[in-house]
């Protein structure tokens, strides 16, 4: 089992906080919006979910 992470860019304020608070650098800034680089490496905690003050974070199990 794994985890998908989808990002809204249009939603994605660029502030950050997602990326800052992931455990384990799945996320980094691109182009002033956050993406996903290392989907291996999530863990499924929700941090970024509950950073994200936008909403422009969907974590999904696979």
């Amino acid at each position: 089992m794994g985890w998908e992470v989808e990002i809204d860019t249009d939603k994605c304020n660029g502030d950050e906080e997602c990326v800052n608070i992931c455990p384990t650098g799945v996320l980094e800034m691109q182009d002033d919006k956050a993406v996903v680089v290392n989907i291996d490496e999530c863990l499924g905690c929700e941090s970024c979910v509950e950073a994200c003050t936008t909403g422009a974070i969907v974590l999904t199990e696979t």
